[in-house]
């Protein structure tokens, strides 16, 4: 999963200006990296447009991992031998 957040000087109050809910569904947060989101930049899973609305609208973009990843990770609570 990543949450996408504009970018601010003040990471610490971004993070405490986050809804209850949106942390308590994510858990503890790690910064991974900074991008430049642009309408032209390419990203894997998700489209520039639709995470440039979400920052405007909600002030974050949730991206989900695919549910192949979903659902093998739900088949290793029951089966811990199985793995990636």
């Amino acid at each position: 999963m990543y949450l996408y957040l504009p970018y601010s000087d003040d990471e610490d109050t971004l993070l405490k200006e986050l809804s209850a809910d949106l942390v308590k569904l994510t858990g503890r947060l790690e910064k991974v990296m900074e991008l430049d989101i642009t309408p032209e930049r390419t990203l894997a899973r998700a489209k520039p447009a639709d995470i440039i609305a979400s920052l405007k609208e909600k002030s974050y973009y949730l991206q989900m991992p695919p549910n192949a990843v979903l659902i093998k990770d739900d088949s290793m609570l029951h089966n811990p031998d199985d793995s990636f």
